[in-house]
């Protein structure tokens, strides 16, 4: 078995920090709070962010799936709204 390491410092492997990464922790500062990597000398942080980089961390849709998140409000009750407001 080939492990690379991406953290000399806690002997993080790249397989463990892309798991984190399906887990949910898209972020450098989210694997070092599940794993520590990147929290001692933060030699490793450039190579984190490149392996989430890479796609190991899943893709959400975004908000409103492409909907305008205000669909319900209405162009005109807006500027009304704003001129009560003045």
């Amino acid at each position: 078995m080939n492990r690379v390491y991406v953290c000399s410092c806690f002997g993080i492997t790249e397989a463990q920090v892309q798991q984190h990464a399906a887990d949910g922790a898209c972020t450098p500062r989210q694997i070092a709070s599940a794993c520590k990597a990147g929290t001692d000398c933060g030699s490793c942080v450039r190579r984190i962010q490149a392996i989430l980089g890479r796609g190991a961390c899943p893709r959400r849709e975004p908000a409103g799936q492409g909907r305008p998140v205000l669909a319900a409000v209405d162009a005109v009750e807006a500027v009304a709204a704003l001129d009560e407001a003045a």
